[in-house]
């Protein structure tokens, strides 16, 4: 199954992928990996994951619209899924944690998250947290309640590292008191930090839209910077290797740069492994984070029909 992107400017940016199936790029600076294949493909994964040590983060986040995937029966995306998982469990460490993202179709029974969520119930993995991280913007009717949640789910495999993490939202409430060595003590002032731990909702996380400067306009989904920093920063240390089989905008491998992670990761479109690679160079060259209005591919635009290139280099989200 691929994501099928851009489908008026995708043959035109194949030429200016630097990969094509089943090759793959080496980062000589920090030892990333970017891989162009498919994901469910054992001897592919394997190549990715050539002479790396055992991830103790995996990172995922996979196409879960299955207009997407021209309307493929849900069994067939459980079945694919499996593979996938399958293949990124392989090379996981023994103690290593697994984030998803994945939809749920309100108007489908949930579909594909019950069904994916009893796939992994017959796996290795422990099921550890159902994150739920907030759109500012939802779709919906005025028939129904507005839909502005993105799930995430937290699996575990042993017993991996974590490390709770904080938000920028500074704690208020007063008056809760416990006893400490006999002493009364407020909660405040036992806090280890003056801001709220994030739990399993994220309210404070701002959605990737055309305005902010990490945008990657021809990226559908796109996850936060921030998003992604927090769960790297919360389960894996410096140094760890983050398998992410699903590159699509890069944001892994950025976030993984800019921790001291090493990022392995891959996508079956040569577009998205390239928009990877060159969102990396970007960062390096000008340390921001993404294009906000431009496109990945702008310098290389001349050459195209003007119209093609118009259209190229206004697209969005």
């Amino acid at each position: 199954m691929t994501m099928k992107p851009m489908p008026t400017d995708h043959d035109h940016l194949l030429p200016l992928c630097r990969l094509t199936m089943g090759e793959m790029w080496r980062d000589e600076k920090s030892g990333h990996v970017v891989g162009c294949g498919d994901c469910t493909d054992p001897e592919f994964v394997s190549r990715l994951m050539h002479r790396q040590p055992p991830a103790t983060l995996a990172l995922q986040d996979p196409p879960y619209n299955l207009v997407v995937f021209e309307r493929r029966s849900l069994s067939e995306y459980i079945a694919w899924s499996e593979r996938w998982i399958e293949n990124c469990e392989r090379y996981l460490a023994d103690n290593a944690s697994l984030y998803v993202w994945l939809g749920a179709d309100q108007d489908e029974h949930y579909q594909p998250l019950p069904q994916f969520m009893e796939m992994m119930s017959r796996r290795r993995f422990q099921s550890r947290s159902f994150i739920t991280m907030r759109n500012q913007r939802g779709y919906g009717t005025q028939k129904n309640w507005m839909a502005v949640r993105q799930e995430l789910l937290y699996y575990t495999k042993g017993e991996p590292y974590f490390q709770p993490q904080y938000t920028e939202i500074p704690k208020t409430l007063k008056g809760y008191y416990k006893k400490i060595a006999g002493e009364k003590v407020e909660n405040l002032e036992r806090s280890r930090s003056p801001f709220l731990r994030a739990g399993n909702v994220w309210v404070d996380i701002q959605q990737v839209f055309y305005r902010m400067e990490e945008n990657v306009p021809i990226c559908y989904a796109q996850k936060p910077l921030k998003a992604i920093e927090r769960i790297i920063q919360a389960s894996s240390r410096a140094g760890d290797v983050v398998l992410d089989l699903f590159s699509h905008a890069g944001t892994t491998l950025l976030a993984c740069e800019r921790m001291g992670r090493v990022s392995v990761t891959c996508d079956i479109d040569p577009v998205f492994a390239e928009v990877t690679i060159r969102r990396l160079e970007r960062y390096r060259e000008t340390g921001k984070p993404g294009w906000q209005r431009k496109h990945p591919f702008e310098s290389d635009l001349l050459g195209i029909q003007p119209t093609v290139a118009r259209e190229l280099a206004t697209s969005e989200n």
